[in-house]
């Protein structure tokens, strides 16, 4: 089971805890693990990533064992330690603003 942490207001659309569990079938990558997180939490869809292009939102970063994957591709194969649930896909809202 991958483990992802949601921020806040993704976890109050959801009606989920912070951290939720999903499983991937196949290799474990960007996009098969928000594939499988919009499949399982369909409210989700369109706000992680864009409907038609599939691009992350801007304000959204994904961090994996204390990496920021947020600008590389969705085929990038993730860590042993994720795809085993040791550790956590971790997705922040981001804040801008003066």
């Amino acid at each position: 089971m991958i483990r992802v942490v949601l921020p806040y207001h993704l976890q109050r659309l959801a009606l989920s805890g912070a951290e939720v569990q999903i499983a991937v079938d196949g290799a474990v990558t960007i996009g098969s693990v928000l594939d499988a997180l919009e499949l399982r939490y369909p409210m989700l869809r369109g706000t992680i990533r864009d409907h038609v292009t599939q691009q992350r939102r801007p304000f959204l970063r994904f961090f994996v064992c204390g990496q920021d994957l947020s600008l590389e591709s969705s085929d990038v194969q993730l860590p042993g330690k994720v795809a085993s649930g040791e550790e956590v896909f971790l997705i922040l809202g981001a804040i801008a603003g003066g």
